[in-house]
């Protein structure tokens, strides 16, 4: 019976808590009202600078390893996370422009493909609707997949020291047969075409034949000459909005061969437009958009009573993290990334 009473005012005040944050979230002037798509993330409006406007300024983040990963209890990666956020900018007539705040040092590269089409997309507009410019704010770190995502924005800001470059690709595998021979352990292996087990660990390293080492190195270059068609229609296309900003230099292929560069390099090279801070961007922004005032704007996730009974059912050791300062990758083999050499350790 008291398990039940709690429940219950549990449950009453979780509808009462939803009740209040949506009458509290829809105001008709600045139609800052954010409902929850069905089968995606709950996300809610939270003004991060209000200057009474009525036009708005999304931010949104790519922080810490671009993964397809669930990143969130609801099971949501970083890719759905965006893409609901750019959908809400999307539809919210409020929102004039986009920050794309980027301080990460890549990651998976299908996640940054699907980030980069859904900013490419946002921008070009759906449905016989204009659309709405984004702007890369580069912080720290913006650095191979970082940097592929903010290649198809209208404009990109870079501190002077912030990191970015590292244009390339990455495939990572190990080798552990010698440790196998050591402790006794001998593989068996069953394989249905000659080429199935390869990348296998479980080899030796005199097996890897040269039309292999062809194959890998191929898919390898595959992707980095994707990655560079990427940089060269992304810039190329900011160009052609502005009528200004950084063009590419005549020698910018030079220096997409995986080497990181500073902002001013950057800058110097034509992969970024501007040298500044989140508060340059924001002017850039609202100037891109045509306005003169605007709130800044970022789209959180919402919990209710339903991610509550989501804790009750874990039933999970706890764990005791070290932090060393920077997010290290969880790297899997034969998964191709966008990230610099330094991660890769």
């Amino acid at each position: 019976m008291i398990f039940a009473l709690v429940l219950l005012v549990v449950l009453i005040v979780s509808v009462l808590a939803n009740l209040g944050q949506w009458a509290s979230s829809f105001t008709p002037m600045k139609g800052s009202y954010v409902h929850a798509r069905l089968g995606g993330p709950k996300l809610e409006e939270v003004i991060l600078e209000d200057n009474d406007a009525a036009n708005k300024i999304a931010v949104v983040d790519v922080a810490g390893i671009i993964t397809s990963s669930a990143t969130d209890q609801g099971g949501f990666t970083m890719v759905d996370l965006i893409k609901a956020q750019l959908k809400y900018a999307e539809e919210d007539r409020h929102v004039k422009a986009v920050i794309l705040k980027v301080d990460s040092p890549g990651g998976e590269v299908l996640a940054s493909d699907e980030i980069y089409h859904a900013i490419d997309d946002f921008q070009k507009g759906e449905n016989g609707k204009h659309g709405k410019p984004v702007i890369a704010s580069m912080g720290n770190l913006a650095a191979s997949g970082g940097y592929y995502v903010s290649s198809p924005c209208q404009w990109i800001v870079a501190n002077e020291l912030t990191i970015t470059g590292s244009i390339g690709v990455i495939l990572h595998s190990w080798n552990y047969r010698g440790l196998m021979d050591k402790v006794g352990l001998v593989p068996e292996v069953y394989k249905s075409g000659k080429y199935k087990d390869m990348l296998s660990g479980t080899r030796e390293p005199g097996e890897v034949t040269p039309e292999e080492r062809q194959m890998v190195q191929k898919l390898i270059d595959e992707t980095y000459g994707k990655f560079k068609s990427v940089v060269a229609e992304g810039r190329e296309a900011a160009r052609e909005r502005n009528k200004d900003g950084q063009a590419l230099a005549d020698d910018w292929e030079d220096y997409a061969d995986g080497r990181v560069l500073s902002g001013t390099d950057a800058f110097k090279l034509g992969f970024v437009d501007e040298l500044g801070d989140f508060d340059s961007a924001v002017k850039r922004a609202r100037k891109i958009a045509g306005i003169s005032t605007a709130n800044l704007i970022q789209y959180e996730q919402r919990r209710d009573l339903s991610d509550l009974f989501r804790l009750f059912g874990k039933n999970e050791a706890p764990v005791v993290k070290v932090d060393l300062g920077v997010e290290m990758p969880k790297l899997e083999a034969g998964r191709l990334y966008f990230l610099p050499p330094t991660f890769m350790h």
